[in-house]
């Protein structure tokens, strides 16, 4: 085996591990064990545990944003809002283990490299788009950033559900996610105003 495609082989094991056991829960040597090499060999291409979570880390994320970025290429805002469910549900469903690994809290200390700071990288692409909308149709797009923020957050809380439940299905859940938030945005009020008070 080259040195490449033992450091692909590690980050497999590694990608399966982590997303079964979590950070804390894997070891460099269940990582070796399991790829049929020695400890040394798992610190030689990666450092320690550390290392080859960041790189795990660092391709799943890459690979989930640039499928939901390529989703809001073009299009009517519906197909956009559309496009960019299947894309984080079509992930999740054939990148289970990567997501998996995404949606757990990230034991390295800093502000990237967690599942929180990719929705914030997806909103941002997100709210761009609805800014222009919103301008386009008279609503403040200050507030583009807010719904940005609530339409992703939608989209990833409901996905971790599908996750494990695996019903309806995914086309179905992209379906009832876009009804909720599209027709929900055709009927936004242009001064939102809480019915109840204390």
């Amino acid at each position: 085996m080259t040195g490449k495609e033992r450091r692909q082989q590690l980050l497999d094991v590694a990608r399966a591990l982590f997303a079964e056991k979590g950070f804390d829960g894997t070891s460099i040597e269940e990582i070796a064990h399991r790829a049929g090499v020695s400890k040394p060999v798992v610190y030689e291409h990666f450092g320690g545990k550390e290392g080859v979570y960041a790189v795990v880390v660092d391709r799943e994320m890459r690979n989930l944003l640039d499928l939901v970025v390529n989703a809001l290429s073009a299009g009517h805002p519906r197909d956009l809002l559309e496009q960019a469910a299947r894309a984080l549900l079509d992930y999740i469903d054939n990148s289970t283990d990567g997501f998996r690994v995404l949606v757990r809290d990230s034991p390295i200390a800093s502000t990237s490299g967690t599942f929180s700071s990719l929705l914030n990288d997806i909103a941002s692409q997100v709210e761009h788009i609805l800014g222009l909308q919103f301008s386009a149709k008279g609503y403040d797009p200050k507030l583009a950033p807010l719904y940005s923020q609530a339409l992703v957050g939608m989209v990833a809380v409901a996905g971790q559900w599908w996750l494990e439940v695996r019903k309806p299905k995914k086309e179905e859940v992209a379906a009832h996610l876009v009804n909720l938030a599209w027709n929900g945005l055709s009927h936004l009020e242009h001064k939102p105003r809480l019915y109840t008070t204390k």
